[in-house]
């Protein structure tokens, strides 16, 4: 678990938040005994899970495919290459969808906008250089021209809900 005192308040209440915004047919499914708090969504969201992510075109057409999502700091961070389609989409129009799942047993819902970690001509982000040592110990470090062929987003989301079937049995899975 890498997320802060204050980023586990923080998903916390953006958990909380978004569940009780959202309508009654959503709480029927996910409710108190069927959902994950902040600190046990962080153990189980541990090295790379795959997302379903969502973006628009210059169209306004919805495009979906699928990414590697790193949940670190209580937020998904995602690649994918500087060419394509997506990061075209992102640069043009940031809000996102993005969903996990695992069966039946574990889905994480996600709206929000991304922010570009590394820009091509720009700024990175100032946590890049240890967000970038995170992802070459994961992938390696010569998997990639990490300056000039991925490029880096964090999702910024401003409503997140957890679906767990059986909590007990998640949550001991993953602290084996």
């Amino acid at each position: 678990m890498r997320e802060t005192p204050e980023e586990l308040k923080e998903l916390q209440a953006l958990l909380d938040a978004s569940l009780s915004r959202s309508n009654s047919h959503l709480r029927s499914i996910i409710n108190s005994e069927r959902t994950l708090t902040a600190e046990q969504l962080t153990q189980v969201l541990t090295g790379m899970c795959t997302l379903a992510l969502s973006t628009v075109t210059a169209k306004g057409e919805p495009r979906i495919s699928g990414v590697d999502g790193h949940f670190l700091h209580g937020k998904w961070h995602f690649g994918t290459a500087r060419n394509a389609a997506k990061a075209r989409h992102l640069a043009a129009r940031p809000a996102v969808s993005a969903a996990h799942m695992r069966g039946e047993e574990l889905g994480v819902f996600t709206h929000g906008t991304v922010e570009i970690l590394n820009p091509q001509d720009g700024e990175s982000a100032a946590d890049w250089p240890d967000l970038l040592a995170y992802f070459k110990d994961f992938y390696g470090d010569d998997s990639f021209d990490w300056d000039n062929d991925v490029v880096y987003y964090r999702l910024h989301p401003h409503w997140t809900t957890v679906y767990a079937s059986d909590v007990a049995r998640l949550t001991a899975a993953s602290q084996s």
